[in-house]
């Protein structure tokens, strides 16, 4: 069984999307990310567990960096750079959010949910 770390609600302004307006004015996009590591014998140590302050950076970098037209790349380009920084993870979630994304009728949220293992 692995444990979990979650960082819930990381929100910044991205221009991602399919449109020249998406990609001009932008928008905020929300990302949560669900981690499984093993927690044991940490002794309160940080180097021996994924430190999430440094996930969620890697996170608020991809949201502020290069756009990307799909939503569903923003969330795979998020799972792979965080598999790759951090050894210890052995699957991460990551749920973007598009709560403003371009559609003509009343909506709360567009979701969307990858999962990505070693």
């Amino acid at each position: 069984m692995s444990d979990l770390i979650k960082v819930i609600g990381i929100s910044a302004k991205g221009f991602h999307g399919v449109f020249a307006s998406e990609q001009k004015r932008g928008q905020k996009f929300v990302v949560d990310v669900e981690l499984t590591s093993s927690l044991k014998n940490l002794n309160d140590d940080l180097s021996k567990t994924v430190n999430y302050a440094e996930v969620a950076q890697i996170t608020h970098d991809q949201i502020t960096g290069k756009p990307v037209q799909l939503i569903e790349t923003l969330a795979d380009n998020i799972a792979k750079q965080i598999l790759k920084e951090f050894k210890k993870v052995k699957t991460v979630k990551v749920i973007v959010h598009k709560p403003k994304a371009p559609i003509a009728i009343k909506f709360r949220d567009v979701i969307v949910e990858v999962v990505r293992s070693r």
